[in-house]
């Protein structure tokens, strides 16, 4: 489950409201990549020994870190990849956990002989760099907008919130999707064109898909996982909702976090300069 996006999904389905784009690679790369016949789109650019490896949220694809790959391909060689079922990667697959989308990020490493590997995850992507982020080849990995609340744990009605959210979703997903995300994710400062490219991209994703994607059937433990990896958590966060930091603390799990003001769910489209500047510094510091 993905407990970023869970939620507040849930809280529409309660409400019974009746309600892909791809990107353009920037660069083109003779290589095909998969996973387990899977094909997995991506684009490469720049040479260096350190990698940065970035990965999408839910409902978008890989042209969303178009700054990013601009900015940092100048020192540092840097992959962005669809997710299988989204953007231009394949959508033959009946599993969506956290676990599958795990083994993507270590097929991307491994075929693409990755060395010295950075992984930044948006969204749901969080805990899927997560997952990856035990890769020997991996030296860190930074959250955007995701880990806010790593101490979350499913109740009884949760679950049954989320099994309507589910059933809401497969039945109107363009209308539940759109509500979803002017509800939750933009802020009062999300510029017009932001929300347009994102929704137009939302209701063009596959329904089945993009479903199962969110309601993968795991039941992926953060702070477990946190515990196990034992690397930093290094996050760049909006602060339009709580990070619920007390909760590392308590838990002793060591991390650092950087705030992207007054942005929603996409700080790295909404405000790339900034986004970029806290990315150089965590970057800086592995």
């Amino acid at each position: 489950m993905k407990s970023l996006i869970i939620p507040v999904l849930c809280v529409l389905a309660l409400q019974q409201l009746s309600c892909n784009g791809p990107g353009n690679s920037t660069t083109s790369t003779p290589l095909k990549i998969s996973d387990q016949g899977v094909n997995i789109a991506y684009t490469d650019t720049g040479k260096s020994d350190t990698a940065l490896l970035f990965v999408h949220g839910w409902g978008i694809n890989k042209s969303y870190w178009k700054n990013q790959v601009d900015h940092f391909s100048k020192n540092y060689r840097v992959v962005a990849i669809d997710l299988p079922g989204f953007g231009e990667s394949g959508k033959n697959r009946s599993t969506w956990t956290t676990e599958s989308y795990g083994r993507d990020i270590d097929s991307v490493i491994s075929q693409l002989h990755l060395k010295k590997v950075i992984l930044i995850g948006h969204s749901m992507a969080g805990d899927i760099v997560l997952q990856a982020a035990g890769n020997s080849a991996v030296i860190g990995f930074v959250g955007v907008d995701n880990f806010k609340n790593v101490a979350y744990t499913p109740t009884a009605k949760d679950k049954k919130d989320e099994a309507e959210a589910m059933v809401q979703m497969k039945k109107h997903f363009k209308s539940y999707a759109s509500e979803y995300f002017n509800q939750a994710l933009f802020y009062t400062t999300t510029a017009d064109s932001i929300k347009k490219r994102i929704l137009n991209d939302i209701v063009h994703d596959d329904s089945l898909t993009a479903t199962a994607a969110i309601f993968g059937g795991d039941d992926f433990n953060e702070m477990q996982k946190l515990k196990e990896v034992k690397k930093k958590l290094n996050l760049i966060n909006s602060d339009y909702t709580p990070t619920d930091t007390a909760a590392l603390v308590k838990e002793h799990i060591p991390y650092q976090l950087y705030f992207v003001h007054a942005t929603g769910h996409f700080p790295m489209v909404e405000k790339p300069g900034e986004f970029n500047a806290a990315l150089e510094k965590i970057i800086a510091k592995l």
